[in-house]
């Protein structure tokens, strides 16, 4: 393989269940962040490809960002040959491996039924298809909403229309709007609603319109998107791809994902090894996905999902910050920070025009998950020095976050915040999820904190560090756990270590009590002391992968995944678990954390299909996880401008951030055998510290581990250690 876009497997944890994700993702062809991604159908519902299947459906222009938030503005784009016939997968054809190419930039294959070639690849808010029907046939292409009232009108070559199908966080009058061209003359239209030809007019639930080419052979449709407008998607359309060959835009597309996947150079990795790691890092740079679009200047505008309007300035939509603040931008904070900047300014966008921060954005408001973690997200730029946004208006949204009440929904805001400043921590017999709550809150308020020590707010700077010190209110000292704890004082009863939910969220007591990432020391006090906080994280491991439903009262999948897997309690499969091999570093055992860390990048993750990934991975969370952990360090505290140290997985890496100076990673003598590193030296000069800190990799420097078979034990002085709220404070 001669470029890294080969190794990059857009497949990777496609092939996944309901009751049973390998990842649950979709092979999206797109440009990094694009609006509107593109991905070949061979099912209908949320988990709508399959590597097994045998049949196409069509290739989904999709905004999709998990299968359990759902889609919106899509619709399927179908070449035919022969009888006109709609809907219900009547269009489908047979499809072989052996004829197919999925890359970041291209999906390409060859339907048997129509002895037709199709070909997509995309810039970022349009796509540009290529069907090579037989030379004696007419061609016809299909494009068909999958959701929600639709409209579609043909003049001349060009098809306009939209679709207003969704899934929830769009306000009334909410479309996706479609401006396209094909390169032949059209012989024939017609529109059609399932498997019957429609003679309205007007809009129609899964409307679809079919267009007859002239001619057979090649036929090139350019297709535009647009959030604002069919006049926007027209302009986007001329501003991307008007005028540019199929393989123009192909190259072009191959470039800029040559140049995304090129900023982390590999040597001394093997050719799996390669796979799984430019399939990950491919992941990191799919969301979230760009929402604004050039104005007749040049200049960013969007439509807001948050109050229905068109505003000046950029926008991104698509991302689940209880998942993705652990590890997505962190790493953007090194590989491209002005990206970094960009998004955020987005998010301070979405705060201005709907009032909160989101929870959950796809593309507005949607009620999923505990906590306010944009605040982490927010805290990381700026402490990073990715400053380039409203940090004023950033920061107003985040005290927002941590004083005022919510909406009931849960779609903004923190549940339980007015008990939590009361009583020091959210009480179970009020709120569900309460432990896990509590420690949240606690770790945003470290977040919120960290930036008002930045604006020079003293007085909410001393507010919110001492309330980031709250988690201690949950934890139960005699049974060694955070537990759920009732507004009177006392715990709840009756305790199952094992149980899931109650008072933690997709977790039990095992996965959930370690959520303190601003605070290792103070929490190993409360097990202990350091050396029982290391025998319980031992403990974790040792334990067999055994639950009890709780009171999700049914088998979730997060359960099923981690009992797969001979990790003991340690649940790779979810977020909550992802910092705590890293805990192992925070308190001097640096040994236990090169162990497990390198058996997680062995065994949990591979560039395929059907064993992707240990669960879900979460618009970039758990890719960016292994990019990480291969790399040699981690970002176990987001919002402090550090970087916990593991070991690396190859011989050198070499990092080369958009605009930056390369920063060097050697793992000298790394072999399979080889897990732990028994030296480090940062720019030539031995080190004992067990971090790294941000602006020592974006100044450019050399990082180096000696490798061997077998750790060696020593002792690490407090100030060798990473960052703990509690030694900070003292």
């Amino acid at each position: 393989m001669g470029r890294l876009i080969d190794y990059a497997n857009p497949e990777q944890g496609s092939d996944s269940v309901h009751a049973f994700s390998h990842g649950n993702t979709s092979p999206w062809i797109a440009a990094p962040f694009g609006m509107t991604h593109w991905a070949p159908q061979t099912e209908g519902g949320a988990r709508f490809y399959k590597s097994t299947a045998r049949q196409l459906q069509g290739v989904r222009a999709t905004h999709q960002p998990s299968p359990w938030i759902g889609d919106y503005g899509h619709f399927l784009v179908m070449p035919q040959v022969g009888p006109r016939l709609f809907g219900g997968g009547r269009q489908s054809s047979v499809f072989r491996r052996a004829d197919t190419t999925i890359r970041p930039h291209l999906f390409q294959t060859y339907l048997g039924r129509y002895q037709t070639q199709l070909s997509v690849t995309a810039t970022e808010r349009c796509a540009c298809f290529r069907f090579r029907f037989p030379a004696d046939k007419s061609g016809r292409i299909l494009l068909e909403s999958l959701a929600g009232a639709s409209w579609f009108r043909v003049e001349g070559n060009r098809v306009t229309g939209h679709t207003r199908g969704n899934s929830g966080g769009v306000p009334e009058g909410f479309a996706c709007y479609i401006y396209a061209e094909i390169d032949r003359s059209v012989a024939d239209s017609c529109l059609f609603v399932g498997e019957e030809l429609y003679g309205g007019t007007g809009e129609a639930e899964g409307l679809g319109v079919s267009i007859d080419s002239a001619s057979g052979g090649e036929v090139t449709l350019r297709i535009a998107t647009s959030f604002i407008s069919v006049d926007q998607a027209r302009r986007n359309f001329v501003s991307e791809v008007d005028g540019r060959s199929f393989e123009a835009l192909l190259e072009a597309n191959g470039n800029r994902w040559e140049e995304a996947l090129g900023r982390i150079q590999l040597e001394g990795a093997s050719e799996r090894q390669k796979q799984t790691f430019y399939s990950c890092l491919y992941r990191t740079q799919l969301f979230p996905r760009i929402w604004h679009e050039p104005d007749q200047t040049g200049n960013p505008i969007h439509y807001s999902p948050y109050d229905g309007q068109i505003h000046e300035g950029v926008l991104y939509a698509d991302n689940g910050f209880w998942d993705t603040h652990r590890t997505v931008y962190s790493l953007l904070s090194i590989l491209d920070p002005q990206r970094l900047s960009e998004m955020v300014q987005g998010w301070t966008n979405a705060a201005k025009e709907g009032g909160w921060f989101p929870k959950w954005s796809s593309p507005g408001y949607r009620a999923c998950m505990i906590g306010t973690h944009l605040d982490a997200v927010v805290a990381d730029a700026y402490v990073k020095g990715c400053r380039d946004f409203d940090v004023e208006a950033a920061y107003a949204a985040m005290i927002k976050d941590a004083t005022v009440v919510g909406n009931a929904e849960g779609s903004f805001g923190r549940a339980g915040i007015e008990a939590f400043d009361e009583l020091g921590y959210v009480p179970a017999d009020e709120f569900e999820h309460a432990a896990s709550r509590t420690m949240d809150h606690a770790y945003t308020d470290f977040c919120v904190a960290q930036v008002a020590r930045g604006l020079g707010r003293e007085q909410e700077e001393r507010r919110f560090y001492d309330r980031a010190l709250n988690y201690r209110n949950t934890f139960d000292r005699a049974r060694g756990f955070a537990r759920g704890r009732r507004r009177d004082g006392s715990f709840d009863e009756p305790f199952d270590e094992f149980a899931w939910g109650g008072a933690y969220i997709e977790g039990s007591a095992w996965q959930c009590t370690w959520a303190v990432p601003h605070d290792p020391a103070g929490l190993a006090e409360l097990l202990g002391g350091r050396l029982a906080a290391i025998e319980k994280l031992d403990r974790m491991f040792e334990l067999p992968p055994v639950f009890d439903v709780g009171t999700y009262n049914r088998e979730i999948h997060e359960m099923t995944e981690m009992a797969a897997v001979e990790f003991g309690q340690y649940a790779h499969s979810n977020q909550p678990v992802h910092h705590v091999l890293y805990l192992y570093t925070a308190l001097g055992s640096p040994a236990k954390t090169q162990y497990w860390v390198r058996r997680v990048l062995d065994e949990l993750y591979t560039p395929g299909p059907g064993d992707g990934f240990a669960g879900d991975e979460d618009n970039g969370e758990m890719t960016a996880w292994y990019v990480f952990g291969a790399l040699g360090f981690y970002p176990l505290c987001p919002g402090h401008p550090t970087y916990a140290l593991g070991a690396p997985l190859f011989g050198r890496a070499t990092i080369q951030p958009k605009g930056g100076e390369a920063f060097v990673i050697e793992g000298l003598g790394n072999r399979a055998e080889t897990p732990y590193a028994t030296q480090t030296h940062l720019n030539g000069r031995a080190t004992s510290r067990l971090y790294v800190e941000q602006d020592e990799i974006t100044r450019g420097g050399r990082l180096q581990f000696t490798m061997a078979a077998a750790p060696t034990e020593r002792t690490y002085a407090p100030d060798d250690l990473p960052f703990s709220l509690s030694n900070w404070r003292r």
